[in-house]
């Protein structure tokens, strides 16, 4: 083929999109349809627990009308990620939700699934044989922590996808996989330049978020040729220009002239962005560097306990203030406490303050903030501690003392009764590392079957 045309529906399924640009977007007879729905942005809970980000009903809404817009034009339909994180959990109730928009909707096809779950024994082999590294500053990887996992996702690139293509696919649901292989693959199953489907499907897999007014929320079409990709919004109230595509590769990069897929170093040093008209762009000189022996990206995550919460806000200025005094009085007290039930070890305490330091540690340059709000979080072994841990704090911190207190009523004002919150189980990320294989596919099996 000497021209493919990709039609995503959104940056991920679930998110939502307008339906008249998704009608807009089947009228131009793309060869494929996508969607990404997942990701680690969501933090590690998802994999840990194999919840999903996006509800049941936001995914049928979304999956109902582009799939059925795939088997009217008689085309694949690949989801990437499926359930947030990508693990069999998350696959497994992403199926769930496709069975039961399928039977509504009578649609019959050839389904391929592909899991991304690892064997802890695969990788604790790596781990032996020294082909596994951190990905940026992180400690190596050890059996003990492979062995302390929740759960060990391995981030597919295209070859999988190609494999159910070449299989007959015409529904393609993936566990954990690159955002890129979602699309760049039909492209390699087709034969075409690499370098600039990868770099097209970088951008396309976040929906629209590249136009303007910006919408991950929205449809973009994606029309890659021999030389060239050409890309337009499906939604006709939006725009593209080479500034709009261009800043799209700062999104989650440190580099914004390379980034790095399973299939190598995606080039973009020579890439070049023109409008072809006041909606739609052209992009050229885009390129694959080879990197050596293949790598895939590992994801895994372990229990680190229980969380409880409670939300306040401050207004006095001599607390606001005294904030430092007040929270190391606060964190002595719980200490004393609780001792002989739980030791320092046994439980986290943070405090996080709106207002003076709660997204960047910035609280010596706020003048005289006139309100903050702040967090209290929790985290110990079992819900019991954190609540009891929790509780504590609160109590301590609403009628903590401080120089120059002259009221005697409570510190804290509580937006909530009650004003404390589970938060149920915590994870956190352990293994972020990438290990080297011979051959990166076949982690990937891809499963296929009739669906009628």
């Amino acid at each position: 083929m000497d021209e493919v045309r990709i039609l995503s529906v959104t940056g991920n399924l679930g998110y939502g999109f307008p339906e008249k640009s998704l009608l807009e977007g089947a009228s131009r007879n793309p060869h494929m349809i996508g969607a990404d729905n997942g990701s680690s942005d969501p933090g590690p809970y998802y994999l840990g627990s194999g919840q999903h980000l996006t509800k049941r009903e936001q995914v049928r809404r979304d999956l109902g009308l582009s799939l059925a817009a795939a088997r009217r034009l008689g085309v694949p339909y690949v989801i990437g990620t499926a359930g947030t994180a990508g693990g069999r959990p998350h696959l497994d109730g992403f199926l769930d939700i496709l069975d039961e928009v399928s039977k509504r909707d009578g649609h019959r096809y050839r389904l391929a699934t592909i899991q991304a779950e690892l064997d802890k024994e695969l990788v604790k082999k790596a781990v032996r044989e020294g082909r596994v590294r951190p990905l940026g500053p992180l400690p190596e990887l050890t059996e003990q922590m492979v062995d302390e996992s929740a759960r060990i996702v391995g981030q597919m690139g295209t070859g999988p996808f190609v494999n159910a293509l070449e299989a007959g696919a015409d529904v393609i649901i993936a566990g954990r996989a690159c955002d890129t292989a979602i699309y760049a693959s039909f492209a390699a199953y087709k034969g075409l330049d690499m370098g600039l489907a990868f770099h097209m499907a970088k951008i396309i897999e976040c929906g629209a978020q590249c136009a303007i007014p910006l919408a991950a929320n929205d449809c973009i079409l994606g029309t890659l040729r021999r030389d060239h990709f050409e890309l337009e919004p499906m939604n006709l109230d939006m725009r593209l220009t080479p500034t709009s595509v261009a800043a799209h590769m700062m999104y989650e990069q440190p580099d914004p002239h390379h980034f790095f897929e399973p299939e190598g170093m995606v080039d973009l040093e020579r890439s070049h962005i023109v409008s072809l008209d006041p909606r739609r762009v052209k992009v050229t000189g885009s390129r694959l560097v080879s990197t050596g022996k293949p790598t895939i990206k590992l994801e895994g995550v372990k229990l680190r306990g229980y969380r409880t919460i409670t939300i306040a806000g401050m207004t006095d200025p001599r607390l606001i203030r005294s904030v430092d005094e007040v929270e190391k009085r606060v964190r002595d007290g719980v200490a004393r406490l609780v001792q002989g039930t739980l030791r320092p070890e046994d439980y986290e305490l943070r405090f996080i303050y709106y207002g003076c330091d709660g997204v960047r540690p910035i609280r010596g340059a706020v003048a005289h903030p006139h309100e903050v709000g702040i967090v209290i979080e929790a985290i110990a072994a079992t819900q019991q501690a954190a609540n009891t841990v929790l509780s504590l704090a609160r109590s301590s911190f609403l009628h903590g003392y401080f120089d120059g207190r002259k009221a005697t009523a409570g510190n804290l004002a509580f937006p909530f009764s009650p004003s404390d919150f589970e938060g149920g189980p915590v994870y956190e990320f352990t293994i972020y590392h990438v290990m080297e294989v011979d051959d990166p596919d076949a982690l990937f099996p891809v499963d296929i079957r009739e669906v009628a």
